[in-house]
């Protein structure tokens, strides 16, 4: 695969992330009216389940996809994408051992990451859109210079965005699952309700 191949891809999952996210974020307003249809509540249920096991995912995918263009394709990071990259690397970490021990708890931890993250992507992506000269950007490498521009908008800071948007209202999705570890139930303790 070459260069644009990867871009068009990243992009091209950056805007399935935006629609992820905008299709929970209407799926919540649709269960807080209390008439949802039922299929929506069993797939609300089933992807609060599985939000703990999708998040590190996503954010491991943004971590990489950071990683290729600094490293393979030698972009220089600038302040922002450094500031991005902190949050992002920090979140797939803590995603990823939230997951492995079914702790719900990494919400709390993740959201007080993926915040500030996405904060700083909405700003850099503006700021990509709209170029400006910034005080604490360098010569070497500018924050509004576009390295990624894809389908006319698409930048690596939006795509940042979309990774952070996503985890965050996966988050806020997320629900315990029925394998135990926060939660303190056991499988076999689900099993035996199940069958009584």
């Amino acid at each position: 695969m070459n260069d644009q191949t990867l871009t068009t891809f990243f992009a091209l999952v950056a805007l399935l992330c935006m629609v992820a996210t905008v299709l929970i974020a209407v799926g919540a307003v649709v269960m807080a009216t209390g008439r949802a249809p039922g299929w929506l509540v069993g797939m609300r249920n089933d992807l609060g389940r599985a939000a703990l096991r999708i998040a590190p995912l996503v954010a491991g995918g943004a971590t990489l996809g950071s990683l290729y263009y600094s490293e393979v394709v030698g972009y220089q990071p600038c302040v922002l994408c450094w500031a991005q990259r902190i949050f992002m690397y920090s979140l797939a970490l803590v995603l990823t051992v939230g997951a492995i021990r079914n702790d719900i708890g990494v919400r709390a931890y993740g959201l007080v990451l993926a915040i500030p993250g996405a904060a700083i992507s909405i700003y850099h992506s503006w700021l990509q859109a709209y170029p400006r000269v910034t005080s604490f950007c360098t010569v070497d490498a500018p924050c509004a210079e576009r390295h990624v521009w894809e389908f006319g908008f698409v930048s690596i800071p939006l795509m940042a965005l979309a990774a952070f948007g996503f985890v965050i209202a996966l988050l806020l999705v997320a629900r315990p699952s029925p394998a135990g570890g926060a939660t303190g139930v056991s499988s076999s303790d689900v099993d035996v309700e199940a069958h009584s």
